[in-house]
């Protein structure tokens, strides 16, 4: 690891920035190594989740993340041009410009859900930045990872982008490489030993975590529509995706409706021809089932979507419930699921949602259904949350050109589109003067009026505007 980061880091220096020619063409090389082995890619994925069909792994990994690779693409030149700020001081001889320079070595730490697009996704933005990067697959997802690694190593050189596989040693090792920056998805128990691994060397750290994502049933919502989309998307991928719904708020006079509507719709999901998204390894199976079991023996109600059914070892599959009932000292109330359960409570008043969602850690989405008037005010301006999506599940994040990150708990920093641009390049600065007026010679003694300009006559000015406007003109 530390020879490939070495070799990435001489050439970096010895190379210079990339020309856009040199950075498109990188981003071309991605896109045919996603696209020309689509079908290897999906192979493998199946394999190593047990069962995930071909087609959600082509959607999520592939489909949902070219647009933002194109877009990049497309918008390159405009995101690189120097910004020439100050325009009115140029007469006066001062003139600036902003450029966005590559950071360097960029380091990218990938997830097990979406194995191959979180990691591809934020190493297109960092190619298009004029980084070279080394990607950390996870080690959970196997044999994806041996197979990204050999594709990579057919489309790119080793000083350009190179694949690390391993376990939680290797992953340590990686965090602790001095990169110009990495990038981590995961959860936010691992994240922090990222980010403490990575502040041994300064090296800036975005975090792309989850949390316990909820979503608010409004008065006057469709409560058919907001059941039926909130389970569809509480089981994507088996419910093993950081912006799933972990918990529901429904006005209790609906709570009925709601929750025959939620269990119906989850009943045709297992049913379908297809089926359900294994859970990914035993471990996680182990540990959703025990969530569940935890919140049962200590009183809440668990509601089924499929009678009788149990959950399967041999197939790692979990058939669908809802909880009710969870109080504070049930596991469930505090750990993110990651698995096909949802939780739901009950309320009589707005206030009592956001009380309960502000006193959580923030979650890195947000969803509400039904009209957005004083209570969706009250909602968004008093809780904290990665993103939102209003009368639908995880769209935000498809919406090509927004940023997305968490917040808090849930994540720093932002990627996608121009975020992702502007968080693997720097914003450098430079002026050019021809002032009489010398920062050297303005600090150094002796501290009389230079130049014509007297730094307490200047103080003066400024604290008289802003007595003004704090008090009012003629007030002291």
């Amino acid at each position: 690891m530390g020879a490939a980061f070495e070799r990435q880091r001489r050439a970096f220096l010895a190379e210079g920035p990339p020309s856009l020619a040199v950075r498109r063409d990188r981003l071309d090389r991605l896109i045919l190594l996603l696209t020309e082995n689509a079908q290897e890619f999906g192979e493998a994925m199946d394999a190593d989740f047990g069962h995930r069909p071909a087609a959600v792994s082509t959607l999520t990994d592939i489909t949902a993340i070219l647009l933002d690779i194109e877009i990049i693409r497309r918008r390159l030149g405009a995101w690189s041009r120097p910004k020439r700020p100050l325009a009115a001081l140029r007469p006066f001889g001062l003139a600036a410009k902003v450029e966005r320079v590559p950071l360097g070595v960029v380091g990218v730490i990938g997830p097990w859900n979406f194995p191959l697009g979180l990691v591809a996704q934020p190493a297109a933005a960092a190619l298009a930045g004029g980084n070279r990067v080394m990607v950390k697959f996870s080690e959970i997802t196997p044999r994806t990872g041996a197979l990204f690694a050999a594709k990579v190593a057919e489309f790119f050189g080793p000083d350009e982008m190179i694949v690390v596989t391993g376990g939680s040693e290797a992953g340590a090792t990686f965090s602790a490489l001095a990169f110009d920056h990495l990038f981590f998805t995961g959860s936010p128990k691992v994240g922090a030993l990222v980010a403490q691994a990575a502040g041994r060397n300064l090296v800036p750290v975005t975090l792309e975590l989850g949390g316990k994502n909820p979503v608010v049933v409004a008065e006057g919502a469709d409560v058919a529509v907001a059941a039926e989309k909130t389970m569809a998307g509480r089981l994507m991928n088996g419910g093993q995706v950081c912006l799933c719904p972990e918990v529901v708020y429904v006005p209790e006079p609906v709570q009925e409706q709601f929750l025959t509507r939620a269990l119906w719709r989850a009943r045709e999901i297992w049913e379908s021809e297809d089926g359900p998204v294994s859970i990914v390894n035993d471990a996680n199976f182990a540990r959703v089932c025990a969530l569940v079991e935890d919140a049962r023996a200590k009183g809440a109600e668990v509601h089924e979507a499929v009678p009788g059914a149990v959950p399967d070892a041999a197939s790692r599959r979990i058939p669908p419930v809802v909880v009710t009932g969870v109080t504070a000292d049930m596991d469930i109330n505090s750990e993110e699921i990651f698995g096909p359960v949802l939780m739901m409570r009950t309320y009589r008043s707005m206030r009592e949602v956001v009380e309960d969602v502000a006193g959580r850690p923030s979650p890195l989405a947000a969803y509400w259904f039904g009209p957005r008037g004083e209570d969706f005010a009250e909602f968004t301006a008093r809780t904290r949350f990665g993103g939102m999506t209003v009368d639908d599940i995880a769209l935000h994040v498809a919406v090509p050109g927004l940023p997305f990150g968490g917040v808090g708990q849930s994540g720093s920093g932002a990627y996608h589109g121009r975020a992702g641009f502007d968080t693997f390049t720097h914003a450098r600065p430079t002026v050019r003067t021809r002032l009489r007026i010398s920062m050297g010679e303005a600090l150094n003694p002796p501290f009389t009026q230079k130049h014509g300009i007297s730094p307490d006559r200047m103080l003066a000015k400024v604290a008289q505007s802003a007595r003004r406007r704090v008090f009012g003109r003629g007030k002291s």
